[in-house]
């Protein structure tokens, strides 16, 4: 498995969906995955760790998990079939470990929520994964400063 972080969330040119990229921690390789406005949102929430009065989705599911005295271990990005990505969430919960199977969006959102780490199975990166180049890395720099300035709400503003 290899361990990566949320790099940022930036909308594609073409479709004009969000995309969530996973850079490795120890490499030169992202894995970009398309997600859905309201799940980048969220993800943007966490990256932000912005606090609300009511708790949203991730915060819930956090909440659920920490009430059952609970933790999330790791979120796994497990397989890619069809160009549909899947992804497992590790809970631990006194001597029980137990795997659920989640969309990556949510698997990485609230790993994001709990602090928890992201890893992605070696083949998905290897089939799906893409090198950074130095062109890239300006690239990414000009989208973390992109990225401060916006909102979250933004990514639900994309045409159909």
């Amino acid at each position: 498995m290899i361990e990566v972080r949320v790099e940022g969330i930036l909308l594609d040119n073409v479709n004009n969906s969000p995309v969530v990229l996973l850079r490795e921690i120890d490499g030169d390789r992202v894995l970009p995955i398309f997600i859905g406005p309201l799940e980048a949102s969220a993800i943007a929430y966490a990256l932000e760790k912005a606090k609300f009065p009511r708790p949203l989705t991730l915060d819930l599911m956090r909440l659920m998990v920490e009430g059952l005295q609970g933790n999330v271990r790791r979120v796994i990005i497990t397989k890619i079939e069809n160009e549909t990505f899947f992804a497992e969430i590790v809970l631990e919960a006194g001597d029980r470990v137990l795997t659920i199977d989640a969309r990556p969006s949510d698997s990485v959102g609230l790993a994001l929520r709990c602090e928890a780490p992201i890893y992605v199975a070696e083949p998905v990166m290897e089939k799906a994964g893409q090198w950074i180049t130095a062109q890239d890395e300006d690239r990414l720099k000009e989208l973390r400063t992109k990225m401060r300035t916006m909102n979250p709400e933004d990514f639900g503003n994309y045409r159909m």
